[in-house]
């Protein structure tokens, strides 16, 4: 990569020293790289991030309305919600991805079948309420 499009910084001392200069590249959109103890590590926009992730992660979300109540769930997800109106059920389905997300954090992401869902738990940690609902109604 040239360095116009690329910036890496050999130890995490060198980033620190150079930390506008880090956070300005990644906000521009710049790959940044900087390395600590052997292990390489990318710096990069939240917002970008976010977008890109929910973007590459449609939520597959399905409505169903039945006996007066609204259920959303998400295809190929352990997810389900319920509730009078359909935004009560987004509320529900918001509280249950947070819920998800910080069992992820704390021991779900060792477990074999939750191991891949890094990329929904950033989505749902960068993501506000109103964020998360509007992904979910994306899928409609």
């Amino acid at each position: 990569m040239s360095p116009e499009t690329s910036r890496h910084y050999a130890s995490f001392t060198d980033a620190r020293t150079h930390l506008r200069d880090v956070l300005d590249a990644a906000e521009s959109g710049h790959t940044v790289t900087l390395m600590r103890e052997g292990a390489r590590s990318a710096v990069v926009s939240a917002d970008r991030l976010r977008s890109f992730l929910a973007e590459s992660l449609p939520s597959q979300a399905q409505v169903a309305h039945e006996d007066g109540a609204f259920v959303v769930f998400l295809a190929n997800r352990p997810f389900v919600s319920e509730g009078a109106t359909l935004d009560e059920a987004l509320d529900d389905l918001v509280v249950s991805l947070r819920e998800y997300a910080l069992d992820w954090e704390d021991h779900l992401g060792k477990a074999p079948n939750h191991s891949g869902e890094w990329g929904l738990v950033q989505l749902i940690n960068l993501s506000t309420d109103e964020q998360l609902a509007d992904w979910v109604r994306a899928a409609q």
